[in-house]
């Protein structure tokens, strides 16, 4: 059992796994999270700024939220985060497109794929008589 404390609260609570935070502000962490994104959902142009002082949130949360692919912005919407690889505008996740499949090709190309061996063939024990032994 691994008894920690929430970094939000201070409260000891049994971690799991993931953040470091207590269930009860894991809830608060999810209402915070919906109330983001239904602003966004009305207000598709507002920049992150203003999604942040709007609904008392920090810019890392939100921007950490589009990273795990839970928040995205419209394609139109002029509002985005940086690719980790190339620095292209993106609206969700980590990587542009481009970039994924190029990871994507790499890791494939690592990965060889093992040649099935094939099984020594010898006439001769195939043509034996077996006997089982009382």
């Amino acid at each position: 059992m691994d008894v920690r404390n929430c970094k939000d609260c201070g409260r000891l609570f049994n971690y799991i796994g993931g953040p470091r935070i207590c269930s009860e502000c894991r809830q608060k962490l999810e209402e915070k999270f919906q109330q983001v994104k239904r602003y966004i959902y009305d207000n598709k142009d507002a920049p992150i700024s203003q999604v942040s002082e709007e609904n008392d949130v920090s810019v890392q949360q939100i921007k950490q939220w589009v990273r795990e692919e839970r928040l995205s912005f419209t394609d139109e919407s002029a509002v985005g985060l940086e690719c980790e690889s190339c620095g292209e505008l993106i609206h969700t996740g980590r990587f542009c497109e481009s970039c994924k499949k190029k990871l994507a090709n790499n890791l494939g190309a690592v990965y060889k794929k093992e040649e099935p061996k094939e099984a020594p063939k010898s006439t001769k024990d195939k043509a034996r008589m077996r006997f089982l032994d009382n």
